[in-house]
């Protein structure tokens, strides 16, 4: 675990699968100005920009410019939601104990079973699931969820889990990919929001948000915020251990911020559950049509694999 003195960690990547400028090209040959359909036009033109960042944060990787499209990516944190990220903290003061834990296997059976689900509904559904000796932890790519093979799930978040990343985004990339825009399967500019707060409001419908999960969620806020106003990662990680936050989680929590030169996306899992819920309240829906989970914002609208939860289904923060 890391000392005031020692150095700042080291990061290693892997090698890019493209070259960013090659990419850069064939996305610049992408006309998207001549759409005739002036909302459609819209939609894709935001969708374009997004790639081009993207793209420019693969080539500004471990750079002093990285921070800075990040920022224009997934934005920063407001007051307010730093002001809620506290709350939190200071409101759910103590998370459970571990507990017992699935290992790679166990939890690659529990997300075939739910495949397997979706599949007695759609024999044609392409989500799939696997251990890759290359994947750290558990994450959706495309139509495919790769597990680390030195996962370990603790059990009482397993199910929480499965809905985040099955329920969810699996389901979501399937629901897009078969509509007619085929961007909607890999995502409109913007949607990580919307899409990890649907993720996160699934840990909620089934029991699972426990208050390890939203001290987690509340701390990734907290250290976005402080990378953006320069703190250093041993101050960053400091500040989550005298706030309360065992050292291991706290570590992993800066290193995911830190990464790349600072990535501020792990402020949208909090920021994304505060605006759905606020639609919750103000009596929005969630569409129960069996293809509307598409990956949008909550600008356009709202959709998603959970059924219609109504305003109780959205407790207080």
């Amino acid at each position: 675990m890391p000392r005031r003195s020692a150095p700042d960690p080291q990061f290693t990547y892997r090698e890019l699968d493209a070259d960013p400028d090659v990419t850069a090209a064939q996305l610049a040959a992408i006309d998207v100005t001549n759409v005739e359909n002036l909302t459609l036009g819209h939609l894709l033109r935001a969708k374009h920009r997004e790639l081009e960042l993207q793209v420019e944060m693969l080539r500004a990787r471990d750079s002093e410019d990285f921070l800075g499209l990040s920022i224009e990516l997934y934005g920063s944190v407001s007051p307010k939601l730093r002001a809620q990220a506290e709350q939190v903290l200071a409101a759910v003061l103590a998370a459970e104990s571990a507990g017992s834990a699935l290992d790679a296997e166990a939890f690659l059976l529990l997300a075939q079973e739910e495949i397997a689900h979706y599949r007695e509904q759609d024999p044609d559904i392409e989500m799939h699931a696997e251990i890759r000796p290359d994947a750290v932890g558990v994450m959706v790519s495309g139509d495919t969820l790769l597990i680390g093979p030195d996962s370990a799930v603790q059990q009482r978040r397993a199910a929480a889990l499965i809905h985040h990343e099955v329920g969810t985004h699996l389901v979501t990339q399937v629901n897009g990919a078969a509509q007619p825009i085929k961007v909607l399967g890999t995502g409109l500019a913007g949607y990580d929001e919307t899409q990890e707060g649907l993720a996160v409001v699934a840990e909620i419908a089934c029991g699972g948000l426990t208050a390890f999960r939203l001290r987690q969620l509340a701390s990734r806020v907290l250290t976005v915020d402080r990378r953006v106003a320069g703190a250093s990662f041993h101050e960053a990680h400091e500040a989550l251990v005298s706030g309360g936050i065992p050292p291991g989680n706290a570590f992993t929590t800066v290193m995911r911020v830190f990464r790349a030169g600072g990535m501020t996306k792990d402020a949208i899992y909090l920021r994304g559950l505060v605006d759905l819920l606020a639609h919750l309240r103000a009596e929005g829906r969630l569409d129960r049509q069996p293809r509307a989970g598409h990956r949008l914002t909550l600008g356009p609208v709202v959709g998603g694999p959970l059924g219609v939860l109504g305003p109780q289904g959205a407790p207080d923060l």
